[in-house]
């Protein structure tokens, strides 16, 4: 299968200007630049889809440029409904060394060319860059932009500042058209108007036909809700905003409706693979074979396959009654950041056990709940109420009680 059909297929391809993609694409090595602006201080699982259409494009032998906004992070792009906040030069460079250094994370070292568009706006004047640019673009053509209609609908109002973001997002794709040779820009759709500037730009300024292509936004189907920052419910690649254990999970709680469509967007099993994982997805959807391997094949890129595989072990420990046996340094840590725990020093009643870790609230619950078989201990059940647990007779350093299917508490040998 060529290029631009599976990318099609696999559905990357969402809005482009031109009617030639496969000739654009299936032919010989093109440049393509992203770019993002550093508007926060990790990348998020919505540009994440961006990342994966363009290791598909490397692996076809074309040259990736990836631009982290330098300048345009000064500015923001703007917002359907708020004007943004301008950052400061210092949070905007601490931006920049992270995300870049998730991006190098991503790709591999030396795999895309990073360029900063401070570089050259930093040497841009202001009159040179309203005759050379400016006059390019007319007023009435701006106001159709989504972004810029959709605030002047509203009470909020535009500053210049924001209006003259596509004139320099514009600006970058020429710059990048003349001293890189870069023929091609791709976004999501929801920069589909600021990357049109430049095609424009590029045709009006030299008379050569420069391409935008744009992802769609990605949507869970179950709720309507997109990935992305202003939605409230970032997944960050950050691990210390969102750790791996809780980006693993994010993805194992993918919609039975998303999941196939995250499988072909987010990871890369080949087409074939996929149709495989939705065949028995379908004949046995309980099983969440399809939700499983998203969740790994994702951690996986992201945060290493150490990580992935310590996150599936603990979410099965978790969730699926696995033995806490023989854990690894990363997979305790895992789990004690995920679980509450205590320590247990001596022997203890199980009854005490309970009311102590908050799983009963009180002791005439604690032996109801044993009564009724509602309490495990290392995913044996606990039948007699009279019990204790003696961690001498352990050797392992975590216990795992739990009350019910999702009310968990880990003991600490000590």
């Amino acid at each position: 299968m060529n290029l631009s059909k599976e990318l099609k297929e696999r559905g990357f391809i969402y809005q482009t200007t031109t009617e030639n993609l496969s000739e654009l694409l299936d032919g010989g090595s093109k440049t393509i630049y992203q770019g993002i602006d550093p508007s926060a201080n990790s990348a998020h699982a919505g540009n994440v889809v961006l990342w994966f259409l363009l290791s598909h494009l490397i692996k076809a032998g074309h040259k990736v440029i990836f631009l982290v906004g330098g300048a345009t992070g000064m500015i923001g792009d703007p917002k359907p409904d708020a004007e943004r906040e301008l950052l400061d030069p210092e949070t905007v460079q601490k931006n920049i060394t992270t995300i870049k250094q998730q991006a190098e994370n991503f790709f591999g070292e030396g795999v895309v060319e990073f360029v900063n568009n401070y570089d050259w706006f930093s040497e841009v004047k202001l009159i040179d860059f309203l005759r050379d640019t400016g006059k390019h673009f007319t007023v009435n053509e701006l106001l159709k932009r989504d972004a810029i209609s959709k605030r002047l609908e509203g009470d909020t109002g535009l500053s210049y500042t924001e209006f003259a973001y596509p004139l320099i997002q514009g600006f970058d794709f020429l710059h990048l058209y003349q001293n890189k040779g870069c023929e091609i820009q791709v976004g999501g759709s929801d920069q589909w108007g600021n990357m049109v500037s430049g095609v424009d730009l590029i045709r009006r300024k030299t008379g050569a036909e420069a391409v935008a292509i744009t992802t769609p936004l990605v949507v869970d189907k179950a709720t309507g809700k997109k990935f992305g920052k202003s939605e409230g419910n970032a997944v960050w690649l950050d691990p210390m905003q969102t750790t791996p254990y809780e980006f693993y999970q994010f993805w194992l709680n993918a919609s039975d409706e998303s999941v196939v469509d995250y499988l072909k967007l987010f990871t890369f099993l080949s087409l074939d693979e996929i149709d495989t994982l939705k065949q028995e997805f379908e004949t046995n959807p309980g099983n969440r074979l399809a939700q499983k391997t998203l969740a790994f094949e994702v951690t996986k890129v992201v945060h290493g396959t150490e990580a992935a595989e310590a996150a599936r072990r603990v979410s099965q420990i978790l969730f699926g009654g696995e033995s806490v046996s023989e854990l690894s340094d990363l997979e305790k840590e895992m789990l004690l950041q995920t679980a509450p725990s205590s320590s247990l020093m001596s022997v203890k009643p199980v009854v005490d056990i309970l009311v102590d870790t908050g799983l009963a609230i009180s002791k005439r619950e604690a032996r109801m709940f044993i009564d009724s078989n509602a309490v495990e201990l290392q995913g044996e059940m606990v039948t007699d109420a009279a019990s204790e647990i003696d961690p001498i007779k352990h050797q392992e350093d975590f216990l795992i009680i739990r009350r019910g299917k999702k009310q968990i508490h880990i003991l600490k040998i000590k």
